[in-house]
């Protein structure tokens, strides 16, 4: 296997053992499409590839995960507790829910700090109240893993134009984690995106490779920023939702899900908002729209902010 680049951080691929690496996220994220390129890269240099996954979640808050196993041989499709030689998240509660597949001993672990709080974790959705998510900060998960690298993929992504790349930047750095041709990643990229966002994504793969590098050159900074636990909102006084009619759909699941009824498609089959007073600002359609058409603009309250 010949590279223009070594692995940056973690054990570099051996040569008589699998490589295991686990992808996972919420439904939407495109978990599946990073996987794939792996995959893809392996088959083009004769490597034995077995790759299982649960893809059926297209509706953003269900949790996607995609097993990658590639080498001389590979005989299970699955990774084993404590096997993964890296782990790629693209959400930060499905990183914590996968830690145990992570190798104590030299795994590494590329997490975005992006949070994607499920409707059940919305139970109580009053203006200003806190939702239930995981209280673990990165400097706990840093004392437990060999290797962390979390970041803010989607906003670098968001930096870009296309938050939908936030994948893209997680493939760069899991691109310097494995011995592979810089020229590879590139071409196989091109193969699993739209034509028409081929030239974003590559510059979110570059994004990632060139973060991964910065700190790289700083092994007493791992990358990440401190992951705040969520607090309670101040009170608002006006929400407004931001439709991006242009990326929206129509696929209904905003107005399926939306606990107090609010939303609906119109005649274009666009969702928009019926009753800004009925809106609470819980998020949950922010949070499943596939396609990042929807964000909820909070206003605060004058008396909260002082």
């Amino acid at each position: 296997m010949s590279a223009t680049l070594e692995p940056v951080f973690g054990a570099a691929p051996s040569a008589t053992r699998p490589t295991n690496v686990l992808v996972v996220g919420v439904g939407g994220q495109g978990v599946i499409m990073v996987s794939k390129v792996m995959a893809r890269i392996a088959q083009l240099h004769d490597l034995e590839i077995k790759q299982s996954e649960v893809h059926g979640m297209a509706k953003r808050g269900g949790s996607v995960f995609s097993h990658v196993r590639f080498g001389p041989q590979v005989w299970a499709p699955t990774i084993a507790l404590g096997e993964a030689d890296v782990v790629v998240a693209l959400e930060w509660a499905e990183g914590l829910r996968w830690l145990p597949y992570l190798n104590p001993a030299s795994g590494s672990l590329i997490v975005d700090t992006k949070r994607i709080v499920p409707p059940f974790g919305c139970i109580d959705r009053r203006r200003g109240a806190q939702v239930a998510y995981p209280d673990t900060r990165i400097a706990e998960v840093a004392a437990h893993v060999p290797n962390l690298y979390a970041l803010d993929a989607e906003g670098m992504a968001k930096a870009l134009g296309n938050p939908r790349v936030a994948n893209t930047v997680l493939l760069g750095v899991l691109s310097t984690t494995l011995d592979f041709p810089l020229e590879d990643w590139r071409s196989v990229l091109g193969e699993f995106v739209p034509p028409a966002t081929v030239a974003t994504n590559l510059e979110a793969l570059d994004l990632g490779r060139d973060w991964a590098r910065r700190v790289h050159d700083n092994p007493q900074d791992h990358g990440a920023v401190e992951h705040r636990a969520p607090r309670a909102a101040p009170l608002h006084d006006a929400i407004a939702l931001d439709i991006n009619a242009a990326w929206c759909k129509g696929c209904d699941i905003c107005v399926k899900m939306c606990p107090e009824l609010c939303l609906r498609l119109n005649e274009q089959q666009k969702a928009e908002l019926t009753d800004a007073a009925l809106c609470t600002g819980c998020h949950i359609c922010e949070w499943l729209c596939p396609d990042f058409a929807i964000k909820v603009n909070l206003v605060p309250n004058a008396e909260a902010t002082h």
